[in-house]
């Protein structure tokens, strides 16, 4: 009988400040580090810096925010809680055509975690709520060079 192992799961509590997105940040690339990294680093950083800044603008005064970084064989699963019981804004895609003001300074993180997560979503917790996506697995570089999708010229 062999023993299943869970995925590994980082937890950390993040400060209700602005000094939360780097420390977020930080903490992705850290999981996702390394050649066997199960998702792209560049992409989960991005969409956790966006739905932690919301968090900290949003959640309630003295309200917690945690991170939550889940390694999956698939690619992995970021979420972050906080004190706001109510949803976000719209996680579902946007219809043709619909695209946010290009004069206002937000309402482009939600399209961007819509548009780069594999799946996203939220739940509601004790606490609060949580705010989640997932990353799909990176391909795996073949050996012996990159593959940038063309063919060399001979």
């Amino acid at each position: 009988m062999s023993a299943t192992t869970a995925p590994p799961v980082r937890r950390t509590a993040l400060p209700r400040t602005a000094a939360a997105v780097p420390l977020a940040r930080a903490v992705v690339r850290s999981a996702l580090a390394g050649p066997g990294a199960p998702a792209d680093p560049d992409t989960a950083e991005l969409l956790t810096a966006e739905l932690v800044a919301n968090a900290v603008e949003h959640a309630g005064a003295g309200a917690a925010v945690e991170l939550v970084v889940e390694l999956l064989p698939e690619g992995c699963r970021i979420e972050v809680h906080d004190g706001d019981p109510r949803p976000p804004g719209a996680l579902t895609p946007a219809l043709p055509g619909e695209y946010p003001d290009p004069l206002q300074e937000h309402g482009r993180g939600l399209l961007l975690l819509r548009t780069l997560s594999a799946s996203c979503g939220h739940r509601p917790t004790p606490r609060g709520k949580a705010v989640w996506f997932t990353l799909s697995a990176q391909p795996r570089p073949r050996r012996g060079g990159c593959d940038l999708g063309r063919s060399a010229a001979v």
